[in-house]
Order: structure tokens, then sequence, then C-alpha cells
């Protein structure tokens, strides 16, 4: 799990280097780039923590960060609409991580 999360990483990075620059999108790249490549940052540090509680609040991170990947791949999409078939697999892939981070909360308690 922590090769998938560090390859996701990797692929938003991939992508927001391929997106035009501009005004809208900047802050938009800013944006998937932090909660993008911060879900395998905390995905790392969950497998790091020493007590029970501590890897449920980070895995809890992790689930967060990834919606809020979606939400802004979703975002980028609306605003260059001649990505939409280059960005939805990353959705879907994301989508799938927030359900694998919440069965291993459901299954870690």
């Amino acid at each position: 799990m922590e090769d998938r999360t560090l390859e996701f990483g990797k692929r938003i990075v991939r992508m927001c280097k391929e997106i035009s620059k501009n005004i809208s999108n900047n802050v938009l790249i800013n944006q998937v780039m932090r909660s993008g490549t911060s879900v395998g940052a905390n995905y790392r540090e969950a497998n790091e923590t020493e007590t029970k509680k501590d890897f449920c609040f980070r895995m809890r991170i992790c689930r967060k960060e990834a919606k809020e990947t979606v939400y802004w791949l979703k975002l980028i999409v609306e605003a260059n609409p001649d990505l939409d078939e280059r960005i939805k697999p990353l959705i879907q892939e994301t989508q799938e991580l927030v359900k694998i981070f919440a069965a291993i909360i459901e299954k870690s308690r």
C-alpha cells in the first residue's frame, strides 16, 4: 500500500506539471499538489505510530486528504475540460484510496 500511495503522489506531480499555467490553474495546482502528495506522507506516518489510536487518527487524515484531492481534481476538470479523460483515472484511483482507508479505519477499531 505504501508503494501505491507513493505512485499516486508521483502521478499527481506529473499531472500538475502538464497543466497550463494561469491564475486559476495555479491556485488549483497548488491545492491538489498539497492534498494529493500528503496522502502518501500521512500513510507513512500512520505506519510509524506506536498506538492504535494514533494510527486511526493518521488514517483518518489520509482519508480526508484523499477526499480533498477528489474535490480539487474535479475543479481542475471544470477549469480545463480538455483534461477530463486525463484526470478521470486519477479521480477513480483517489476514490478507491478513500474506500481503502475507510476499510482500514473500520478494521482497526
